[in-house]
């Protein structure tokens, strides 16, 4: 019972809260943050309009595709926390311009 009142030193972050690794899950998740990050950021620079869109949209296929073989709640959380990113880079994209 001595383990019920140790408090840890380190507390873990992980993606795999089932127990059960993820490589690709986690790796699809970690890009779709990451890109979304990027599309969101060059979203607001109006002469990176075009690459701001290419990149919100390969993020958003990625993004939607890893959220239908995710397997548990951290990486959906990771995943839709990067499409909300690039859905808002690739709006603001389409204003400055657009695709092309």
């Amino acid at each position: 019972m001595s383990q019920a009142t140790r408090a840890r030193a380190h507390p873990r972050i992980t993606l795999n809260s089932d127990g059960e690794k993820h490589p690709v899950q986690n790796g699809l998740a970690i890009f779709t943050l990451i890109a979304g990050l990027v599309a969101f950021a060059l979203g607001w620079i109006v002469a990176r309009h075009v690459i701001a869109f290419w990149i919100a949209l390969a993020t958003m296929v990625v993004g939607f595709y890893v959220q239908l073989i995710s397997a548990t709640r951290e990486q959906r959380i990771i995943i839709v926390t990067g499409l909300i990113a690039a859905f808002v880079g690739g709006a603001l994209a389409l204003g400055h311009g657009g695709p092309f």
